[in-house]
């Protein structure tokens, strides 16, 4: 077995004490078996950047088969020992990690934002959605029955929820800390353990929640955390102890997934991409439709995959709407992530931050009007000058057969398209393979509620957007996948039904 190493990945002290461009993490980044793992073959490590300055933040090394063998049967061993717990005694466990991220909650949210380029006000609310989706499941653990049902003579059957066993869990690199806690939360209140891939982008901050679970008190090996990219993934799927498969990321990787879940029968969780529609009718209130707008666009670089970015805005009020959008955008302060005031830092990664100024070229070779942004945008800062940062996007004169409005393109940019009539509005808005999310704003509660009906879409918002606690489900419709996160519908997800008879009189034989 590989040497463990207990020492904190990084330390309170140094967390407390770093800014922007002067944290290096040098420690192994594989957890399992209760601590961090040297990796055995580190020839295959990739730099991990920080986006806010460009720098090598970390090195990723990849899990191998063996390695990858190693957290699942660790796994597969804690499993043996939780799922006998009662379920109170897994919500006492789950109460005191959640106890610890509360309380370390702005350390958490700094290595959040120094991985990843996000602010620390939108960083900080993603550490808290974590704790209570943990505190959440916890309160659901000891809750967990079947159903007895009377049958003919005084016989009688009851069903049984059971966990699945090793689960495993694969982030994105948009919400690395929350998402590990909201695939692992629900799996180890039903009584399941969980082996968890961070994005290769994103490795840190899922080792924090697998040293915090350890302190909390789970049995070693319950979270674990393997890095790599495809090719530990395929290792994870493939594994004949693996139970389940939860996924979060594109719709590409979300197919190949599922295919390869199903040579083993696996059930999959997929949370995929989308383009969703947010509709602007003209009885809207126009200052919270405007900010809706911003919501469902610009949080955390535009790198939302339930982003409204399709904004369809009914005719009479467009010239109003996109004057009062563009004077707000231009207004949103960007630069040094760590910093209080910054409302939108870097994105994830130079190929990234090309791929979408390539989305707003392509948009002014088709038509679209640039009203302000989408451009590479350089910090006075000079330690920034290496960052990924743009200026968030407007776009207008855009209609719906145009690239920036059928593609996902996970960066600030808002396409603004004018619409007539209600039925127009809603074909137009349907007329995409996803499903995430939509949103629609209007005073007329009637037309609210028969247009969400009608949208296909997992997650519909009226008059706000992008409001996710963690006591409502999440996730698609269409190729944005399928199964939910968050309330209480996924216990359904990651456990299991037996169904058990009980003869109480003479068995009535046919033979």
């Amino acid at each position: 077995m590989a040497e463990l190493l207990r020492t904190p990945l990084v330390p309170s002290a140094m967390i407390r004490s770093v800014s922007t461009g002067t944290l290096e993490v040098k420690e192994p980044l594989n957890f399992w078996s209760g601590g961090r793992v040297k990796a055995k073959d580190v020839k295959n490590a990739e730099p991990v950047y920080e986006p806010a300055t460009g720098r090598v933040l970390c090195q990723m090394v990849p899990c191998g088969p063996e390695e990858v063998d190693q957290a699942i049967r660790s796994a597969q061993s804690a499993f043996l020992k939780w799922s006998k717990l009662a379920g109170m005694e897994r919500a006492r466990v789950m109460l005191e990690a959640a106890r610890i991220i509360r309380e370390r909650r702005d350390e958490i949210a700094k290595l959040e934002v120094i991985n990843n380029g996000k602010s620390i006000t939108e960083a900080v609310v993603d550490i808290d959605v974590a704790w209570q989706c943990i505190e959440y499941y916890a309160g659901m653990a000891g809750t967990l029955a079947g159903q007895h049902v009377s049958l003919p003579g005084g016989s009688f059957a009851y069903t049984r929820r059971e966990p699945l066993g090793v689960c495993v869990g694969i982030g994105a690199w948009n919400y690395p800390f929350q998402i590990a806690a909201w695939k692992s939360a629900p799996a180890l209140a039903c009584g399941n353990a969980m082996v968890f891939k961070p994005s290769p982008m994103t490795p840190v901050t899922a080792v924090l929640l697998a040293e915090i679970y350890a302190e909390a008190g789970v049995p070693e090996g319950l979270f674990n955390v393997v890095q790599g990219a495809a090719e530990t993934g395929t290792l994870l799927c493939h594994h004949p102890l693996v139970a389940k498969v939860s996924f979060t990321g594109s719709v590409p990787t979300g197919k190949k997934i599922m295919e390869m879940a199903s040579k083993g029968v696996k059930p999959v969780t997929l949370e995929l991409g989308g383009k969703s529609p947010l509709i602007i009718f003209k009885d809207s209130e126009m200052e919270n439709a405007v900010k809706g707008a911003l919501m469902a666009n610009f949080l955390s670089q535009g790198e939302v995959c339930c982003n409204g970015t399709r904004v369809f805005v009914q005719r009479e009020i467009l010239p109003k709407f996109l004057e009062e959008v563009v004077k707000r955008t231009k207004a949103i302060p960007v630069g040094d992530p760590l910093l209080d005031g910054t409302r939108m830092g870097a994105l994830i990664s130079r190929p990234h931050l090309e791929r979408v100024l390539g989305f707003i070229a392509t948009a002014k070779k088709e038509g679209a009007r640039v009203l302000c942004g989408g451009e590479p945008f350089a910090p006075s800062d000079p330690k920034l000058q290496g960052g990924y940062f743009m200026s968030p996007c407007v776009l207008d004169n855009c209609n719906d057969d145009m690239t920036c409005v059928k593609e996902e393109i996970f960066g600030p940019v808002m396409s603004v398209l004018p619409f007539d009539t209600e039925e127009e509005v809603l074909q137009r808005a349907n007329n995409t393979t996803l499903g995430l999310a939509a949103g629609v704003f209007t005073r007329d509660v009637s037309r609210a509620h028969r247009v969400v009906e009608n949208l296909q879409a997992g997650t519909c918002f009226i008059n706000n957007y992008n409001i996710s606690p963690v006591e409502v489900p999440f996730g698609g419709y269409k190729m944005s996948g399928f199964g939910r996160e968050n309330g209480q519908v996924t216990i359904e997800y990651y456990s299991q039904l037996k169904t058990v008879v009980v003869e109480m009189g003479d068995v009535d034989s046919l033979f």
